[in-house]
Parts: structure tokens; sequence; C-alpha cells
């Protein structure tokens, strides 16, 4: 089997970097030891370069994708075109759990944005995790509850919050823990399709920050500096 352009036939040979990553990912920290170690013996490791579409919105779902290192985006297109960026994912986190339990297709296709070190987990090693530990179910089900509390929160911005506001929120959510958005640089165009406005909308609203010193502009990095404005 190949995975846009890997070869994975020798998918059954674990890779030690895959070992390690398994037991730091949210997913499998209350996964016990014995049961994880049979989980990384299926788990394989890739490499892609920058701009290769991981996933396309409909694919047939077959893996787990578990980011080593790297930067991702999903995104969504409609007929005409339009792209709507859903999130921006880094090392540690993971995509297509979805489709480990309901076995139906990509909701969302998935870009990298860097150069990336991917860990695949097929989805028949989770089926099989399920029937050796049934507690992982419930692991499963906060993991999804979480997300789907994250899509509630995405889905209010939308609904209640004006273009300011929502530009605010998706710079909040692009930021590290010291409130800094690294490289590779976020473009305008980029925050415009998450928050469904267009390119020019967002340029006045990000120098309107800029003009009130809520964010600066560094080498390689954008800072907030402080509490975002929620309204124009």
């Amino acid at each position: 089997m190949t995975v846009r352009g890997y070869d994975c036939r020798h998918a059954n040979q674990p890779h030690p970097e895959a070992i390690i990553m398994l037991a730091n990912v949210s997913l499998f920290t209350e996964v016990p030891a014995q049961y994880l170690a049979e989980l990384e013996k299926s788990s394989v490791l890739r490499r892609f370069p920058k701009n290769t579409v991981l996933v396309t919105e409909g694919d047939e779902s077959t893996h787990l994708y578990i980011i080593r290192k790297g930067i991702v985006s999903a995104f969504l297109n409609n007929d005409e075109g339009r792209q709507v960026n859903l999130n921006y994912m880094h090392e540690g986190e993971y995509f297509g759990e979805l489709s480990l339990i309901d076995s139906q297709p990509r909701s969302a296709s998935v870009v990298t944005i860097t150069d990336c070190e991917i860990i695949l987990v097929s989805r028949a090693s989770v089926h099989e995790l399920l029937g050796k530990y049934p507690d992982f179910a419930m692991v499963l089900l906060k993991e999804l509850t979480r997300r789907v509390r994250g899509l509630t929160d995405a889905v209010k911005d939308l609904a209640l919050l004006d273009v300011y506001g929502r530009v605010s929120s998706a710079l909040e959510k692009l930021c590290d823990d010291n409130k800094r958005i690294h490289n590779p640089k976020v473009t305008h165009q980029d925050i415009a399709n998450m928050v469904g406005s267009s390119r020019e909308m967002v340029s006045r609203i990000m120098k309107q920050l800029l003009i009130g010193e809520y964010i600066v502009q560094c080498s390689g990095y954008i800072e907030i500096k402080k509490p975002l404005p929620r309204y124009w």
C-alpha cells in the first residue's frame, strides 16, 4: 500500500521513534504499557515534504495520523473552490480519529505546512486494541467530546462575533503558551480562510491591532501583547 507516494508495505516493522511518540499523545496516555507496546508494533513513521496533501476529503480512511514533527492544516473546499481552514495542528496532535470509529470517508482534507514526520497507526490495530482493552473506548469518547466542544466554540465565534472578534479568536488559537505565533508565517489569506472573511478585511483588522499595540510583528513571529478586543 502507498500513502501519498510512500511505500507502506513494511508497516508491520515498528520505528523506535514511533514507539517513543505514542506514549506522549493524549489519546494513548491512559493505555497500559503492555497494550501500547502491541499497538506500537504496527506503527510506522513516514516523512512528507511541505505542501503534501496527506488526506483528501472523501478519501477512504485506513489510518490514524500522529504528528511527530512539523505543522499541518485541515481544510474544506466547496464546489466553487472556496477554502475554509479548520485549524492548524502541531507536534503531538493527531487526526483521523473519527474514521477509526465509523469507517466513513475523510471529513476534511489535510496538507503539510512544513516538512513533517507523521506516525501512522492502522484502523485495524486500534480496533484490536479496543477488543483487548475495552476501557480505551472511554478514552476515545473523552477525546471526541473535547473536540466537539472545540467545534461548538468555533461555531459560537462564527455566529456571535463580528469579523474583528473572529480574527482575535483565530490569533489566540494560533499562538503558543508565550502568546507567540511562529513561522511558517500565517498569511492574512490564511486567517481570512479561518474566519470566513476577505483578505482585505483581515489586513485592515491586523493593521488596527498593530496600531493599538495589541500585537507586535517581530522577526520570525507575531506576539500578542495584551488581551485582544472581541468587537470593533
